[in-house]
């Protein structure tokens, strides 16, 4: 069985069987060995039960996008097979007990080989062991020593019980030679060459790279409450509180997260408010307060599908106007959306600094594929990592609301000076009282707006691939940019071209002048209503000419592009 360079392995399983297990073992032990790694996964809103499955791509050369190919497939219960039936093909692989094709009147058109991974668990004392038995299997097919396995399974239960990590062992070792087994005996045949220059690369999630990326931008507070699929960011930062000085506040609600955040950037943090769709629902007023007391602030949406709660963990690209027109009243905001993981890192790290000295919210739209997706990536470069604020020494003479020409009124904070440092929900006039002069109204509402033209100079030029030499012209956004182009690279055809925007709002003004070299232009976004087309005709006057959407709550993959693509090009 020889594909190239890399290899699809997919794991099905009801919540609580150990698939997560299994794919984490997976995932270190095949970079250990050398090889790259991109992993993501699909779950029901269930604690135990439902169907859950998880894709891990192994390849020679770096992995990034999601595809439907299924080139080995490890079902862990009967509903396993027919989760993921559409994905199958003939070329697929299924390693699985045979009980569990018993009610399939296709089992003998199915390429399958029966392990008997509960058999062989139970005999070393308990079936728990079955998803390290899987592990041990995975591992001798894919010729990887058994040393790698068994040192890596030695330092993730160090620390535990020493029944459990000589259990693991052997469960290890048995799968080992299980699999040594039937490769021999079946003729199977992985041949990818490991790749050792991805033992030095970093295995990370994009819920760890926007975590890291708020502590290199200074991060020191965060307030939220819990939501899928934004927990994580609230989890990792509370993790690494400590270590990097953050505050961690589990708020009552999403409303006093919001409103803790503004608070500590009025005192001087650099704050984080971080939630989903239905939580940011919440958040709206607190928007506002920030617009009006033109505070600095950072948003982290994790977008899932709504309206309401909707697909509570499933993915869509759904809310970005919701990002763009929330809160009442007019105010500037800039919104950053992440493509990978490497991007997740960096466009966290520079909405601080843009939030800091804008003194606006800066958003970053993240959704469920991008936090749960793990891939291999070069270390994050932080040599130019060191924040300054942009906070003044007050005075006794201070205006924090002084009518400056360019809209940046000089921001100071409590106890930092000699100066008061007065804010108010309400309109107000240069010290920050609350003012109902109507003329003192239409200045200071004129000095907000003028803000936006910092966020415009500060936007974020979009990233065109692979060349200028283009008669077709891929706009995505967000997290559709790996998809997209490994779907354009597959392709081969020399005359389309992906243009990526990591920022969609303010949208930069390069986004039109690629739009317009392009004969037609195709915008492809994760959800029904085309928002990001609907912004490029309505502020950059961009007709787009084609549109590829998708909204039933599962990512885009290389296969579904590529089919959209060529019925189109």
């Amino acid at each position: 069985m020889a594909r190239g360079n890399d290899y699809s392995i997919v794991l099905t399983g009801q919540a609580g069987m150990g698939v997560q297990t299994v794919e984490q073992l997976l995932m270190q032990v095949f970079k250990l060995a050398g090889f790259h790694i991109f992993a993501t996964k699909e779950y029901m809103s269930r604690v135990r039960g439902g169907m859950n499955s998880t894709l891990i791509r192994v390849g020679a050369k770096p992995v990034r996008a999601c595809v439907d190919r299924i080139d080995i497939l490890i079902p862990l219960n009967k509903g396993g097979i027919r989760h993921v039936e559409k994905r199958l093909s003939p070329d697929t692989l299924i390693l699985a007990e045979k009980e569990i094709f018993e009610d399939r009147a296709d089992f003998g058109q199915l390429n399958i080989i029966d392990i008997p991974f509960t058999q062989i668990a139970t005999g070393l004392g308990n079936k728990i062991y079955s998803s390290v038995v899987a592990v041990g299997v995975l591992a001798a097919l894919f010729d990887i020593e058994l040393s790698v396995l068994s040192d890596f399974i030695t330092k993730r239960f160090a620390g535990k019980d020493e029944a459990i990590v000589s259990g693991n062992l052997a469960a290890a070792r048995a799968g080992f030679e299980h699999g040594k087994r039937i490769a021999a005996e079946k003729h199977l045949q992985f041949p990818l060459r490991p790749d050792y220059a991805a033992k030095s690369r970093m295995l990370v999630s994009g819920v760890e790279a926007l975590g890291l990326g708020a502590v290199a931008g200074g991060c020191n507070f965060i307030g939220a409450y819990p939501m899928s699929p934004s927990t994580g960011l609230l989890q990792f930062l509370a993790k690494h509180a400590d270590t990097f000085g953050i505050v961690v506040e589990q708020a009552e609600d999403e409303i006093a997260g919001m409103n803790m955040a503004i608070g500590a950037w009025y005192a001087g943090a650099r704050a984080v408010a971080s939630t989903s769709g239905g939580g940011f629902a919440l958040m709206t007023e607190g928007l506002s307060l920030a617009g009006m007391i033109e505070s600095p602030l950072v948003v982290h949406i994790a977008q899932r599908p709504g309206p309401a709660t909707g697909l509570p963990t499933r993915t869509e690209q759904g809310d970005l106007e919701l990002a763009l027109y929330a809160g009442h009243g007019d105010f500037p905001r800039a919104i950053l959306a992440p493509g990978s993981v490497e991007e997740a890192f960096s466009l966290m790290r520079q909405a601080f600094d843009m939030a800091d000295k804008t003194q606006s919210p800066v958003f970053v739209l993240s959704d469920q594929y991008l936090v749960d997706t793990y891939y291999t990536v070069e270390r994050f470069d932080v040599s130019g990592c060191k924040t300054s604020p942009q906070f003044i020494k007050s005075f006794r003479e201070y205006q924090r609301y002084a009518l400056a020409d360019n809209g940046l009124s000089p921001r100071a904070v409590p106890g930092y000076g000699d100066g008061l440092v007065v804010v108010d929900s309400d309109e107000h006039d240069q010290q920050g009282h609350i003012t109902e002069d109507l003329d003192l109204r239409v200045k200071m509402v004129d000095k907000r707006l003028k803000k936006f033209a910092f966020l415009e100079q500060a936007a974020i030029a979009p990233t065109l691939w692979p060349n200028l030499n283009y008669a077709k012209l891929v706009i995505c956004w967000g997290s559709t940019q790996p998809v997209v182009e490994e779907a354009i690279a597959r392709l081969g055809r020399v005359d389309v071209a992906m243009l990526h925007c990591g920022q969609v709002w303010p949208i930069h003004p390069a986004v039109a002048d690629y739009a317009r070299r392009a004969e037609s232009v195709i915008c492809i976004e994760g959800n029904a209503a085309g928002q990001f087309a609907k912004l490029l005709k309505l502020h950059k006057n961009i007709k787009i000419d084609h549109q590829i959407l998708k909204y039933n709550g599962l990512q885009f993959s290389v296969e579904e592009v590529m089919e959209k693509l060529s019925g189109i090009i």
